[in-house]
């Protein structure tokens, strides 16, 4: 069966057999509305994507950390963690200098530019990640919170983990 090319703004009506069915599926698909969404309310004010918000944050609320840790954390590869620091740097966001106690590993600090912008950013993320999950209420919206991060911590870090469930004897 061939589908005609749907009408501008409208979404072709394409069937995707048992991929309906998979979480992955999805996670990938509100991902994807997550970043739309995130594309239009921050990044066209602002000139930052979620991935560069993300580092953001990190740099600011872990001053100090070093280009490794920050890859780490974030899950990103070392090798391109460099381009992610270039692009915050050559933004006048941060600053990296050398360690005081290892000339090779650089620290990562927000600027007193960096510092305002990543509150400005912050707000108008909070903003938009409201307007994006109104069709949930608090409660749906907490308890997605918690199921999405139980997919993604290893089981050692789930409050059920933690708590001793389901843990064999």
């Amino acid at each position: 069966m061939l589908l005609e090319d749907p009408i501008p703004g409208k979404s072709a009506a394409v069937f995707h057999g048992p991929m309906a069915d998979e979480l992955g599926f999805h996670l990938r698909r509100a991902q994807l509305a997550s970043f739309r969404h995130f594309a239009h309310a921050v990044s066209a004010a602002e000139g930052i994507t979620p991935g560069l918000y993300g580092m953001l944050q990190a740099i600011g609320n872990n001053p100090g950390l070093s280009q490794t840790a920050l890859a780490i954390a974030m899950e990103v590869d070392r090798s391109s963690i460099v381009k992610v620091v270039d692009q915050l740097e050559q933004k006048g966001l941060i600053v990296r200098d050398a360690s005081p106690s290892d000339r090779r590993r650089y620290r990562l600090q927000l600027t007193a530019t960096g510092a305002r912008a990543l509150r400005r950013i912050q707000d108008a993320v909070m903003r938009q990640d409201r307007v994006f999950s109104a069709r949930l209420d608090e409660t749906e919206r907490a308890t997605l919170i918690d199921l999405l991060t139980r997919l993604y911590q290893p089981d050692s870090e789930t409050p059920t983990a933690r708590a001793g469930i389901g843990a064999e004897s």
